[in-house]
């Protein structure tokens, strides 16, 4: 079974509360973050018809600070499915809603499994590609996995030769005592 980033795309609203503020007076990240895992886990499950569980979060950059009484929507889709997992993208934009003005505050790609009641990773449905954009956001996430599979290895290089890198250190505020 097949099924297209439309049949699972969610989105959802939230007025920011002062209860909801960091120490700088501005929407605390963490909180951010917990919506975002929520709105994830609410499209993975509707693409599944499963339990989903997180099992990694790509990058997060805060590119715009939320503001108390702005509206924080959230939009995702399934951008991509494996045997048992999907990527979900997430953008995050805030609205004045006096002025109406929007900005982008952060995207994000969760990388979401299904789970079946035994606790075992289960089939999700495939995904059709109705649009270029479906297509390019699936490639995508082709590329950032391949990407990652790539730094990994280079970063388990340098556990394994450290001695090999410590001379690129000398620009850095360290003190190598060993």
């Amino acid at each position: 079974m097949y099924k297209s980033p439309d049949e699972s795309r969610i989105q959802i609203s939230e007025l920011m509360l002062p209860s909801y503020t960091n120490f700088g007076g501005k929407i605390h990240g963490g909180y951010i973050l917990g919506l975002m895992d929520q709105i994830a886990f609410a499209c993975a499950s509707k693409h599944s018809r499963s339990y989903c569980v997180t099992a990694s979060v790509d990058k997060v950059n805060f590119l715009n600070p939320i503001e108390v009484g702005e509206l924080v929507t959230m939009k995702a889709s399934i951008n991509y499915v494996g045997t048992s997992s999907m990527v979900v993208g997430i953008r995050v934009e805030s609205e004045n809603i006096r002025t109406g003005s929007k900005k982008h505050c952060n995207s994000s790609y969760f990388t979401m499994v299904a789970i079946d009641d035994k606790g075992k990773t289960t089939t999700v449905p495939g995904l059709k590609l109705e649009t270029k954009m479906d297509a390019k956001r699936f490639i995508k996430a082709i590329k950032r996995r391949e990407s990652e599979a790539m730094k990994n290895k280079d970063l388990s290089l340098v556990y394994k030769n450290v001695h090999e890198y410590l001379d690129q250190l000398k620009d850095y505020r360290v003190v190598i005592e060993f």
